[in-house]
């Protein structure tokens, strides 16, 4: 049971498509945010294909990928006083390599008339609502309805 749980959880957390992947790898590109002493905050991946509900922008004269709600949050992060810059993961650590994307791409660059605020408590459309986790554990549905008055041992 041990061994099955084990390979659920890692086909979970590194079987995933491009943006399911959370654990960055060398050459990709992040927005990331740090505090006033240079401190790791909070990142958003930047990517260089395109993808369903991604948007084209240019930072420092490069074209990425980005998620609305990733503009939303360059927004957002620096008025909470921390520095974002886009920074290359290039295998041994960070390189910054574009400063002050939240000046460069706005939401209104995007066509979005909403504030950074309300842009974050939004729903994704790339998001289906579903979790990861929650979609192996269908894999294991029978199909039938579950009996809400039955206990694990009478089903």
């Amino acid at each position: 049971m041990k061994k099955i749980s084990a390979t659920l959880f890692a086909v979970a957390c590194f079987g995933s498509t491009a943006f399911a992947g959370a654990i960055a790898q060398p050459g990709d590109f992040y927005l990331i945010s740090r505090d006033r002493f240079g401190f790791f905050v909070g990142s958003h991946k930047l990517f260089v294909d395109p993808y369903k509900g991604l948007k084209q922008v240019s930072y420092c004269n490069r074209d990425y990928f980005v998620r609305s709600h990733s503009v939303a949050w360059t927004e957002v992060e620096t008025r909470r006083g921390n520095v974002v810059r886009i920074e290359y993961n290039f295998g041994r650590g960070w390189r910054p390599i574009c400063e002050g994307p939240e000046d460069q791409v706005t939401l209104t660059d995007l066509g979005i008339s909403m504030s950074a605020d309300d842009v974050l408590q939004t729903e994704e459309a790339s998001s289906t609502g579903q979790s990861r986790l929650s979609s192996i554990g269908s894999m294991f549905q029978t199909g039938e309805p579950a009996n809400t008055d039955s206990s694990y041992h009478t089903r």
